[in-house]
C-alpha cells in the first residue's frame, strides 16, 4: 500500500495490489495505472457529496466487459487500483499535501495515476505532484480541460484553492498548453484571463457544431497530455449528480468521440471528478465510470 491510503472495492479489471511485489520501476514498457480514489469536497460550493464519488464510480464499473465491442479490443494495461486517500475533510491543505505524497510515490513507481474524486480543486495537487516529480516537464504537457465552467477565476469566496479556482492555479504551473471543451459558463473576468493566457476554449455549442475540429486538433498534439475530467461536462440530463450541474451540455455520445481521439496519445494523468452520486446505478456514476472505461480501453 501507498502512504496515506485504505482499502475499500476495488475499480473493474483491477489487478491486486500484492501483484506489485517485484521492485518498482521496472523496464518492461507495459503501461500501468494506478487508481486512487479521493473522496474530499471540502471546497464544493453548491451541492456537496463528491465525497462519495470514489465508491459510486467504482460500484458502477463493473457494468461493463473487459472487452471493449466499439474499439474490438480488449483492455491491455495493467490496471491496479491503491484504495482512497486518507483525506482530512475540511482542510484542502493537508489533504493536498497527502495527495502529492501519494502521486509522487506512483510516479516513483513509473505508473500513470488516475485519480477519482472528489471535488476538481484535487485535480491541482495532482498536477503539482507531477510538476515537481523528475520524469515530465510541466512545459512539456498539454492540459486537456472538459467541463461546464472555466474554474479560472484567481479567487473563490475570498479562497484561492477551490474548485472554482482549479485551472487558474493549473495555469501558474505554466503548462505547454491548456485546452478546454465543453465549457458554458464563466464570468467574465475568467473570460479576459482565458483570452491573455491563450486558453483554447471551446465551448458546448462548438462541439455540436464542430467536434471534427476538435478532434482533429487532438490528434495533431505532441508531447505528454494530462485530462482532467469534471462529470459536469455533461449535460444534467446525463449527470444530474454533480456539484454545479449546467444546462446544454455535451452527450456521452460526443464524448466518447473526443476521447476515442486520444487513442495513441501519451497520457501521463487523469481525474475523474464531480460525482456526487450516492444510489447504485445512478447515470451519472455509469458515465464516469464508462469515460474511465473508455481511457483504460484505448491503451
Amino acid at each position: 500500500m501507498l502512504f496515506y491510503t485504505e482499502n475499500v472495492l476495488k475499480f473493474a479489471f483491477s489487478m491486486e495490489t500484492t501483484d506489485i511485489d517485484v521492485e518498482f520501476p521496472i523496464s518492461d514498457n507495459k503501461l500501468r495505472f494506478a487508481i486512487l480514489g479521493v473522496p474530499f469536497d471540502g471546497t464544493a460550493s453548491y451541492k456537496p457529496g463528491a465525497r462519495f464519488g470514489p465508491r459510486s464510480i467504482r460500484e458502477a464499473s463493473y457494468n461493463f466487459e473487459g472487452y471493449n465491442l466499439i474499439l474490438d479490443k480488449n483492455i491491455s494495461a495493467e490496471v491496479y487500483d491503491f484504495g482512497d486517500l486518507e483525506v482530512v475533510h475540511g482542510n484542502f491543505n493537508k489533504t493536498c499535501s497527502k495527495l502529492k505524497t501519494t502521486i509522487s510515490e506512483i510516479l516513483a513507481m513509473e505508473m500513470v495515476p488516475l485519480t477519482i474524486g472528489g471535488d476538481h480543486s484535487i485535480s491541482y495537487c495532482v498536477l503539482k505532484a507531477i510538476d515537481e516529480s523528475h520524469g515530465f516537464e510541466m512545459d512539456d504537457i498539454t492540459i486537456i480541460h472538459f467541463d461546464a465552467h472555466m474554474d479560472l477565476r484567481d479567487l473563490y469566496i475570498g479562497e484561492k484553492y477551490s474548485h472554482a479556482t482549479v485551472m487558474h492555479r493549473i495555469s501558474d504551473l505554466n503548462p505547454k498548453e491548456i485546452i478546454q471543451i465543453g465549457i458554458r459558463s464563466a464570468s467574465m473576468n475568467e473570460a479576459s484571463f482565458s483570452s491573455k493566457q491563450n486558453i483554447k476554449t471551446f465551448k458546448s455549442c462548438d462541439v455540436d457544431e464542430n467536434i471534427g475540429e476538435i478532434i482533429e486538433l487532438i490528434e495533431k498534439i505532441h508531447g505528454p497530455i494530462y485530462l482532467s475530467f469534471d462529470i459536469d461536462v455533461l449535460d444534467p440530463a446525463y449527470a444530474p449528480s454533480v456539484g454545479t450541474p449546467s444546462s446544454c451540455g455535451l452527450t456521452p455520445k460526443q464524448v466518447e468521440k473526443l476521447i476515442y481521439s486520444f487513442k495513441g496519445k501519451e497520457i501521463v494523468g487523469f481525474d475523474m471528478v464531480e460525482v456526487s452520486s450516492t444510489q447504485i446505478g445512478d447515470i451519472t456514476s455509469l458515465n464516469a465510470a464508462k469515460i474511465i472505461y473508455d481511457i483504460l480501453s484505448l491503451q
